[in-house]
């Protein structure tokens, strides 16, 4: 991958900027650590610490400023992923590793990339924590004027010098432009919320700014489940049975969405880097294409030289053009691929809510809790790795099977040879049809006479059936291998792949502190304590339940449990059994 330097961090000998990126990145931590402070002032702290009590005038300020919460965020998800993408340049270089602030020996990189990385984040902080503080006047104002800043130098930088040293003209505009719309973003959303915040603060509106443990989506999911099954059903139109069928009552939380626009701006950068070193190879290869073509000229048309020449140019032209079209056919793969993660990531969640696991391998059902906690945070890490590598594993494939066709069967038939061509692909193609007959053959007569019967009448096949797998898993394996919510090992090696581990971790960790029903039972718990609470707050709370009849609890709790168990028959059979159903005069309801 290019350094720093290539990247037009620093100015070249033909193009000289007032404006160094990597010493704005440093001197931006003074303004970000200003922001922090500002914001960790008017913050209030939970829980008190003795200090407090000597400081008075403080009142439990300078609370920790949280930017983001990975967990549960469903606000603002839209503007935390163009804060995510705000970023992209930046962590390019750093997994290009050609951000370094210290000039250190070899075996020290990975801390200052650890350094490197801190100070990108540092200076990116204000973004999400002026997006996410409750003081929406005061993170509004400063998070415009931050996101104005940078803007105002990223494009004093690319007015100044448009171009670079490895891609020529445009370089900076090309590479920048995603990140310059992100800031764009921002600025308005910045703007939306000082808006509404002083209309609010004037009381010409009517703050909706609150933080409500129960979403309303998952209130909404709840409810769906208590319905009978014939009032779940909902008409859909084309688009939701072929394309894609959305889901009110699920939400993507705040993480997946800035991960995914943060994926695909990554994506198109290594593209267009990928793109342009190509261009310089190709190059190289025209170069020596003229060197050859000159050899001959020297040498009056050899015999050996002439066929050598024209065969190295149909080479170059042959993978120039297999290269531009499965640099379209793989980046579709991977983008289509960063939004089949969503929906993955959709079905894999209201799977574990029902409780089901066995679409996960057995030893990944029970992930520990310190590899979920860690999978939240190395999530977006790995999985924008996994796209990237993804797409460079899948063009190389493409490209090198759209070579193969070319000389198979392209190019015999431009030069007249489609009747060999055809002859040869007949023999193929019967060949294989004569093996693939005496394999089948052979499965019917092992399943026929050979193996035992099915164990159960619902069985698929009869037990010890042969199934061979080798080819379909290399084909499958190359094809899926950007796919992070899929792992590529054999089954009994699955923990050896850690973006698969990842994936599991962090879909556990939303599975137990965003489950709806939990939440929602939580909810009514708290929502009882609170007006229980409010009631005996009066003088004469004894006298507000004299209206209201009194109702038996276990009245109560058995005509709930009636109506779940009408509602959801499937239930009935997990219950435990009574100790005394075993008794022939037992009463059979299935609520007692």
């Amino acid at each position: 991958m290019p350094s720093a330097e290539a990247w037009g961090w620093q100015t070249n000998a033909t193009c000289e900027s007032s404006t160094d990126m990597e010493l704005v990145l440093h001197y931006s931590l003074i303004p970000s650590f200003a922001i922090i402070l500002v914001l960790s002032f008017l913050e209030r702290r939970v829980s008190r610490r003795q200090i407090d009590g000597k400081l008075h005038l403080l009142n439990g300020r300078f609370g920790i400023v949280i930017p983001l919460d990975f967990v549960g965020t469903f606000s603002n998800r839209w503007s935390f992923g163009f804060a995510f993408g705000a970023t992209a340049n930046k962590v390019m270089f750093l997994f290009s590793e050609g951000y370094r602030p210290l000039q250190v020996p070899q075996w020290a990189q990975a801390i200052v990339l650890l350094i490197g990385s801190t100070e990108v984040g540092l200076s990116y902080f204000p973004f999400f924590a002026c997006l996410s503080t409750e003081f929406r006047i005061t993170g509004s104002v400063l998070g415009f004027f931050y996101t104005f800043t940078w803007f105002i130098i990223t494009i004093t930088n690319i007015v100044q010098c448009p171009h670079g040293q490895v891609m020529g003209d445009y370089e900076k505009i090309i590479f920048y432009w995603p990140s310059l719309f992100c800031l764009i973003f921002l600025l308005g959303r910045f703007a939306l919320m000082f808006v509404k915040a002083l209309r609010i603060r004037l009381k010409m509106d009517v703050s909706s700014q609150e933080n409500h443990f129960l979403e309303d989506h998952q209130a909404q999911h709840v409810k769906r489940l208590v319905r009978k099954p014939q009032e779940r059903q909902v008409r859909k139109s084309w688009f939701q049975h072929k394309v894609y069928e959305w889901d009110p009552c699920f939400q993507f939380p705040g993480r997946m969405i800035g991960t995914s626009a943060l994926a695909l701006i990554c994506l198109y950068i290594f593209i267009v880097i990928e793109f342009y070193i190509y261009k310089q190879f190709s190059q190289e290869l025209k170069i020596l294409d003229q060197r050859f073509e000159e050899l001959v000229d020297s040498s009056n048309g050899s015999e050996v030289l002439v066929p050598a020449v024209l065969q190295l140019k149909e080479f170059i032209n042959v993978t120039e053009g297999v290269w531009i079209f499965t640099t379209f056919a793989a980046s579709l793969t991977c983008v289509s691929y960063v939004f089949h993660i969503l929906a993955c990531y959709r079905k894999h969640m209201k799977r574990l809510w029902a409780g089901e696991k066995h679409f996960l391998p057995l030893r990944s059902r029970e992930p520990a809790s310190s590899q979920s906690v860690a999978a939240i945070a190395r999530y977006s890490g790995w999985q924008i790795a996994y796209i990237l590598w993804g797409y460079l594993i899948i063009h190389v494939v493409q490209c090198l099977f759209g070579v193969m066709i070319m000389y198979s069967f392209v190019l015999p038939i431009q030069h007249g040879q489609g009747l060999e061509v055809a002859k040869d692909l007949g023999i193929g193609i019967l060949t294989v049809g004569i093996a693939m007959g005496l394999m089948i053959l052979q499965i019917k007569i092992a399943a026929r006479f050979f193996l035992q019967p099915k164990i159960l009448p619902d069985d698929k096949q009869k037990p010890l059936a042969l199934n061979n797998r080798l080819l379909c898993s290399i084909l499958l394996g190359t094809w899926l291998i950007a796919r992070i919510d899929r792992t590529i090992m054999q089954k009994g090696y699955e923990a050896a792949d850690m973006g698969f581990n990842t994936w599991v971790g962090m879909i556990f960790m939303d599975h137990y502190h965003t489950n709806p029903t939990l939440l929602s039972f939580c909810h009514i718990l708290l929502a009882g304590t609170t007006e229980k609470k409010l009631q005996k707050s009066t003088k004469y709370y004894i006298f507000n339940n004299i209206s209201k009849p009194r109702v038996s609890t276990r009245a109560r709790t058995r005509w709930l449990l009636l109506y779940t168990l009408l509602n959801n028959p499937r239930l009935t059979e997990l219950r435990k059994p009574n100790a005394q159903s075993g008794a022939s005069d037992a009463p059979q309801n299935p609520c007692v």
